[in-house]
C-alpha cells in the first residue's frame, strides 16, 4: 500500500540501501537501521507499518529485537537471513516474526511479502477501528453487553432474558461504572417516583446477579459498597 512506513534493519550497507532503493520506488517510505539497538531508537520517534529485519547482526540480532518490539507493537516483521535451518525459522516466527525470507533472495519476493503482510494488517486495523466505533446504544464492560436499541442483555456472547425493571437497573449501572448508586436514588431513577422502600431494590440486584454472574456469591461485575449503596466494576 502506497505511503506505508517500512522499518529496514540491516547490517550490510550494499543490501541496506538496494532493498531501500526497490521498495521507495513502489511508494514506501523507508527508515535505515543497522541493528537492532538502532531499529528500536527508529520505533521510538517513528510511526512503523512493517518492518524487514535481519537475523545476524552486531550489538542487537534480529529476534532479541523483535523479541522487544512485540512487547508494544503489532506491526507485521519480516525476517532476512542467510540461514535456512529450519531450525532458525522456527526460532524466529517463536518470537514474533510473521515472515521470512531467505538470502539470496529477488526484490519481487520480497516485494510480494512485504505486500501481502501489509494488506492483512491494514484489514486487522479496519476491523479494530470497527469495533471501537462503538454504538452509543450499545454499552460493554468485561464480558456484558447491554444493547438499549434491542433492549437485549449478551454475557460472554450468550443472550440473557432479564425482566424491565432489572435491564433499567443494569443500564444505569454500566453507563456508570465504577460508581456507587445509593438504593434510593437507584429506585427514583428508575422507577421515576421517590423512594419509600428500597428492599425492592436488593431484591432486582439479587436476581440480576443470579443470571450475570458466574458465582452470584463472589460477584465479578455488581458490587455491594456496605452502607453506600451499588456499582458495577470496571473491568481491566
Amino acid at each position: 500500500m502506497s505511503g506505508d512506513r517500512i522499518l529496514l534493519v540491516e547490517d550490510d550497507k550494499e543490501i541496506r540501501e538496494g532493498i531501500e532503493i526497490f521498495l521507495k520506488g513502489q511508494g514506501y517510505q523507508v527508515f535505515q537501521a543497522a541493528d537492532g539497538v538502532e531499529g528500536l531508537a527508529v520505533l521510538e520517534r517513528e510511526p512503523i507499518d512493517l518492518a524487514i529485519v535481519d537475523v545476524m547482526m552486531p550489538r542487537m540480532d534480529g529476534i532479541t529485537m523483535t523479541a522487544r518490539l512485540r512487547e508494544a507493537y503489532d506491526f507485521p516483521v519480516i525476517f532476512l537471513s542467510a540461514k535456512s535451518e529450519e531450525v532458525d525459522k522456527i526460532l524466529g516466527l517463536n518470537m514474533g516474526a510473521d515472515d521470512y525470507v531467505t538470502k539470496p533472495f529477488t526484490p519481487m519476493e520480497l516485494l510480494a511479502r512485504v505486500n501481502s503482510h501489509l494488506r492483512r494488517y491494514h484489514r486487522f486495523l479496519d476491523r479494530l477501528n470497527s469495533k471501537q466505533e462503538e454504538n452509543p446504544k450499545v454499552h460493554r464492560l468485561g464480558g456484558i453487553e447491554v444493547n438499549e436499541e434491542t433492549v437485549e442483555v449478551l454475557v460472554d456472547g450468550k443472550a440473557v432474558k432479564v425482566t424491565p425493571i432489572e435491564f433499567k437497573i443494569l443500564l444505569l449501572l454500566i453507563q456508570n461504572p465504577g460508581r456507587v448508586f445509593p438504593a434510593e436514588e437507584i429506585y427514583e431513577r428508575v422507577w421515576n417516583e421517590r423512594a419509600v422502600n428500597t428492599d425492592t431494590v436488593m431484591v432486582h440486584i439479587r436476581n440480576l446477579r443470579e443470571k450475570i454472574e458466574v458465582n452470584p456469591r463472589e460477584p465479578k461485575y455488581i458490587k455491594v459498597v456496605w452502607g453506600v449503596g451499588y456499582k458495577i466494576e470496571k473491568q481491566p
